[in-house]
This record gives C-alpha cells, structure tokens and sequence, in this order.
C-alpha cells in the first residue's frame, strides 16, 4: 500500500484554485471547528503561533476526519525539524525566510528520503505510515510530499525565477507582513506599494510554472491575487476571527446602561 494521496498538492500543480485559513490558537479543539468550515486547506502555523510538536500532532490528529487539507509551517528551516513534522504526518511543509535557489534546494533535500534527499528512514516509529502498516511507505512517500517555500524579503522576490527552476519546489507562498517590514513599511503591508510588489512576484512564481499563494485578510487584494492565477490564498486568520468577534460582542454590551 503506497502513501497517502497528497491532495493538496495535486490540486495547486493542477491549478486548481485553494482557499485556506490560517491556524495560530494552536489548539486541536479550534483546529477541529475551523476543519468544519469548508474551506480547502489549513496552515498550523508553528512559527508565530504557541505551537510544538505535540500541539501540531493533536491538530493534526484532529484535521484527520475532515475533507481538508493540513499545511505545517515550521518555524525555520532546519533539516531535523521538517524531519519530526513529517513523521507525524504532515505531508505539506511551508518553510519561512527562503531568499534563493540554493536555500531551496536544501529544502528539497530535507523533505525526501535518499537517493534524493537526506530525510532519516525512521518511519516504523512513525505517525505517517500509519505506524509501519503502510507497507509502501517509504518508497512512495517522495510522491506525496510537498514543499512550500516562502519569500517575504525583496532579495526573495528578485529570486523568485532562480527558486522556480528547482525540481521539488511545489509551490511560493509570498509574506507580505515581513516584505512590507523590509520595504520600509513595518506594520503596513497595505501600503499599494507592498500590494504591487506582492501582484508582481506571483506573477513571476505562475511564470516559472510553480504555484503561487499568498495570506491576506483583506477580501478584495485577495481576490485581486486569486485574478493574478494565484493557487492557494489564505483569507485570514482563526485568531483574528476570534478576536474581533470578541471585541464587537463586547462592545455591544459593555458599558451599555440599558
């Protein structure tokens, strides 16, 4: 029995268009209602979210019965890291900070086991293979794994076709927070500038032939990056979602005299 069927990735190599929602309460409990809401993928954000392995473990553990697709994003780069989040499960890896072909390659390197990659052979032990009884395992698990890399500098966006030509690659997802930050406009990735900037690079990513993703909030600049054939977009956050509910609540009664 081979690996399971990435169905992620089939879709944004086939162009097909994902509408995602970003992960920060680091809770299986929060993850399980957001996997019920219909949208196509959800990113466990493991950078700038409370989250360690055993809380990406639960989340993914809940996703497991929803028709939704689970996206992990590790906190940095490193090889022994990416290798504990596959052997839980997590078949897409979305790393942060990439700004040229030569990080990205490591990447790929570190998400396949060898001849192509560096990734350790451990998965008797492992949530992935269904603790040894996905027979096919490892030689199939190459297949289906998928590697997101994430540029969020403007030296990343003037590497965007040299990272395109990497075999392994699956995807550029743009951050627009930090590569507004590092345009000079900290906190204000609203800027047109940053939004220009952001238009531009996906159109550079669907140019290499990869797919192209992107995280905003903002209805109309993400339908305006989906019109850019952008793949899989993200139109906000649980913990935003959570907090301006909240707060509008709140402020419907608080205070209030009658």
């Amino acid at each position: 029995m081979p690996a399971p069927t990435n169905k992620f990735k089939a879709a944004i190599l086939n162009g097909e268009k994902q509408i995602g929602l970003w992960m920060g309460l680091a809770n299986a409990y929060t993850a399980e209602i957001c996997a019920g809401a219909g949208f196509d993928w959800l990113v466990i954000d493991g950078e700038h979210a409370p989250n360690d392995l055993q809380s990406i473990l639960g989340q993914l553990q809940a996703l497991s019965n929803y028709p939704v697709n689970p996206v992990v994003r590790v906190p940095i780069g490193e090889t022994w890291l990416i290798k504990q989040v596959l052997d839980l499960g997590a078949q897409t890896i979305l790393v942060p900070m990439v700004e040229s072909a030569e990080q990205a390659k490591e990447l790929v390197r570190a998400i396949k086991y060898p001849p192509a990659g560096v990734r350790g052979v451990g998965a008797a032990l492992a949530r992935a293979s269904q603790f040894n009884r996905i027979g096919d395992y490892v030689q199939t698990a190459n297949d289906q794994t998928c590697l997101i890399v994430q540029v969020e500098s403007q030296v990343g966006l003037e590497a965007i076709e040299e990272i395109g030509q990497i075999d392994g690659v699956d995807g550029i997802f743009i951050g627009p927070a930090d590569l507004a930050a590092d345009m000079g406009y900290l906190g204000r990735p609203g800027e047109q500038v940053v939004k220009d900037a952001v238009l531009k690079g996906i159109e550079k990513i669907v140019a290499t032939g990869k797919a192209a993703g992107i995280l905003s909030a903002d209805k109309a600049f993400a339908r305006a990056c989906l019109d850019q054939r952008a793949s899989f977009v993200a139109v906000g956050t649980d913990v935003t979602l959570f907090s301006s509910a909240t707060s509008k609540l709140a402020g419907e009664f608080v205070g209030d005299d009658g």
